[in-house]
């Protein structure tokens, strides 16, 4: 009996099939804002990064960047509620390239 459980094999899932499962498919609303808050997330840790590459505080890229360090501490921390716009000052004050791609009916736009 301990031979076959041994030699039974885990089934094993992809993370899009455990996405599809426990979140929804992809282009459901449910999962359409879990992937929109997982990327906000991306961006908060990147900006955090970022910063303490260039030797910062967050009190010093809000001043370069014209707002307060709370604000920055709430992008770092999940850049959820931040502006395109907060977004791009952010990066361009730390002196990073900004890039957007926009496929739209297989036509593709890039912004820099």
């Amino acid at each position: 009996m301990i031979d076959d459980v041994m030699t039974k094999k885990l089934k094993t899932y992809t993370l899009e099939e455990i996405k599809d499962k426990y979140i929804g498919e992809s282009g459901t609303p449910e999962r359409d804002q879990f992937e929109y808050e997982l990327k906000m997330e991306l961006m908060g840790r990147m900006i955090k990064e970022v910063r303490k590459e260039r030797k910062l505080t967050q009190a010093q890229l809000g001043e370069l960047v014209g707002v307060q360090k709370a604000q920055i501490s709430k992008l770092e921390s999940s850049a959820n509620s931040a502006t395109l716009e907060t977004l791009v000052r952010v990066f361009k004050a730390m002196q990073a390239e900004v890039f957007f791609n926009i496929k739209i009916d297989n036509h593709h736009l890039r912004l820099c």
